[in-house]
């Protein structure tokens, strides 16, 4: 069979599946605390995905109790350094970075979408990022799957918009128009020391949720767009968790024109969360950290 028969039918099957439903499954399932079970699923999840346990506060798989817990375990302090500027918000890779010209982002080779429907569609909160810079993110299963602030901020709003849950991987992301601005997602507005910021944590197929470490769990495959504004704001340092998912997926950050892709970051680079990802200006004054 043919890669590009492969990927057609890849994507026939996600149009014709359940999508809310297997997700849903997904986290009974990723969730449960039947001590054989979860063992089961740890066991040959971190043994297929080679994932590695060193940096872990908790290193050993069978202090878990469920499999959740353990895909969204915490790492010790010292496994993922800041780096200078703004970081990245996650592990994982780099799938695009670049301009946002003229509201347009790039999903991949021949595909945009805007950054009005990306954010919601309010445009006096898309404003600020219509000519600025974005990057997208995305956690394979074997990455870290925490998500942590690019510089200090403070939460200002945010918008929990319905949508549909297709796989973000990037023969996805190839083949789906405008993937990122149909999928579920969590879109976070912050004003931060770099002007403004917003953070878009998308949902995808058999992701189970996504949390914030201000509201916890975020109503999952839900009906309706919601939207809370924080008047007094929620103050988050450089570094500090925001979120998380249970399951994979992706991030994407995007700011205005004042900041820019940090030197020697590229689309396909493999990136650690800490490591610099964008600069305040000038774009050759903080080369980028390298993974560790």
């Amino acid at each position: 069979m043919s890669n590009s028969l492969r990927d057609r039918l890849f994507i026939a099957l996600q149009h014709s599946l359940p999508q809310a439903l297997l997700s849903q499954l997904a986290g009974k399932l990723a969730d449960a605390r039947t001590p054989w079970l979860k063992s089961l699923l740890i066991q040959q999840f971190a043994r297929h995905y080679r994932i590695d346990m060193s940096d872990a506060v908790e290193p050993h798989l069978d202090a878990y109790p469920s499999f959740n817990a353990f895909f969204t375990r915490a790492l010790t302090p010292e496994a993922r350094p800041l780096g200078d500027h703004l970081v990245s918000p996650a592990d994982g890779e780099v799938s695009q970075l670049g301009a946002i010209t003229t509201g347009q982002l790039l999903q991949a080779k021949g595909r945009h979408y805007s950054i009005d429907a990306l954010l919601g569609g309010a445009s006096q909160w898309s404003a600020p990022f219509q000519n600025g810079h974005f990057a997208t993110v995305y956690l394979s299963p074997r990455d870290y799957h925490r998500v942590h602030m690019p510089c200090a901020g403070t939460l200002k709003r945010t918008v929990y918009i319905p949508g549909q849950l297709f796989s973000v991987n990037q023969t996805t992301a190839a083949n789906v128009d405008q993937l990122f601005a149909r999928n579920e997602r969590l879109v976070c507005h912050f004003d931060t020391e770099a002007g403004p910021m917003a953070l878009v944590l998308v949902g995808a197929m058999i992701v189970a949720g996504i949390e914030t470490v201000w509201g916890g769990p975020v109503e999952a495959h839900g009906k309706r767009l919601q939207r809370h504004d924080f008047s007094n704001g929620i103050r988050l340092e450089k570094g500090q968790e925001m979120g998380r998912f249970r399951l994979g997926s992706t991030v994407i950050a995007c700011f205005d024109q004042n900041v820019a892709p940090a030197a020697g970051i590229s689309a396909g680079d493999s990136i650690r969360q800490g490591n610099t990802l964008f600069t305040i200006g000038d774009p050759d004054s903080a080369p980028a950290s390298t993974p560790s």
